[in-house]
């Protein structure tokens, strides 16, 4: 999983690195440390690795919240260095079945795909890459966009809002409460020519009273995307379509349930290492 955070300066870093899998304890870890000055967080298959200026780390800031949690961790001293040249070179162009592509400018264009975003991710969410945003693009090429309102509820990168765009969309609504989230998704929309997304930096609590849309997109995680589900059966339009990713399989019945007490009717749902999207409608 990418970087989630800002992009690093050239300058010293400390890393930590914190022993945890479990998903929801990530979670937890990450918004307790949020408020401290870290930079960005790393998800990794049974590891969360979280990065902070040198000059900003103090170890009795981070114990008094590790030390209650039972969270061991080991410190690592990262010598300056261009973090967008390290990207620049792991990143490689993700190709989902001939349908879309997503790569960097430095790329060239793969053949045989009908719809190619070009993207400058640096250190924020949504390349393509995770499962999370696949399966949302795989779940996307079956949707009508054409003429449709969108919502894309969390935006990252912006690459769920550029490809609505691209299928037809004829207006897009993406938000994301991280600043550089929504200065990346700019660029990115900008560096695609999409013309029709309006991107702000907001919470759905954020949005106009009464505001709806035909397609909601929230990739998100689970504890967001239960805490507005209510808010969402809100936002969404009569035979509205809503996808929702960034669940583990384990939670599946606890957001279906969720959901359809929100009055939302179950469609189908696809799993991508141990990540799952899920599909729902508005009732008609």
């Amino acid at each position: 999983m990418p970087f989630k955070g800002f992009t690093f300066a050239g300058m010293n870093h400390i890393k930590l690195s914190f022993g945890i899998s479990d998903q929801e304890q990530r979670e937890t870890l990450m918004a307790m440390l949020s408020v401290l000055n870290f930079i960005g967080f790393e998800e990794k298959e049974d590891a969360l690795d979280a990065y902070m200026d040198e000059a900003d780390y103090v170890a009795e800031e981070v114990q008094a919240i590790t030390m209650p949690m039972n969270i061991n961790y080991q410190t690592e001293l990262i010598a300056m260095r261009n973090w967008n040249e390290e990207w620049e070179k792991n990143f490689e162009p993700v190709i989902i079945d001939g349908f879309c592509s997503v790569r960097a400018d430095f790329h060239s264009k793969p053949e045989g795909v009908e719809y190619d975003i070009v993207i400058t991710p640096k250190m924020s969410f949504g390349t393509g890459h995770h499962a999370t945003t696949a399966l949302m693009m795989e779940f996307m090429r079956g949707l009508d966009f054409k003429g449709k309102c969108v919502f894309d509820f969390g935006t990252g990168t912006g690459i769920l809002a550029i490809l609505a765009e691209m299928l037809g969309a004829a207006s897009i609504l993406a938000i994301d409460n991280d600043e550089w989230s929504v200065t990346n998704s700019i660029e990115n929309a900008a560096r695609n020519n999409a013309t029709r997304i309006e991107i702000r930096q907001a919470t759905a609590d954020d949005l106009e009273p009464g505001l709806q849309f035909d397609i909601i997109l929230a990739n998100i995680n689970r504890h967001i995307l239960l805490a507005y589900m209510h808010t969402m059966a809100s936002q969404l339009k009569a035979a509205g379509t809503l996808l929702l990713s960034g669940i583990l399989p384990e939670d599946i019945s606890m957001v279906r349930e969720a959901a359809e007490a929100a009055g939302f009717i179950y469609g189908q749902e696809k799993i991508m290492n141990n990540w799952v999207c899920m599909q729902f409608k508005q009732k008609a």
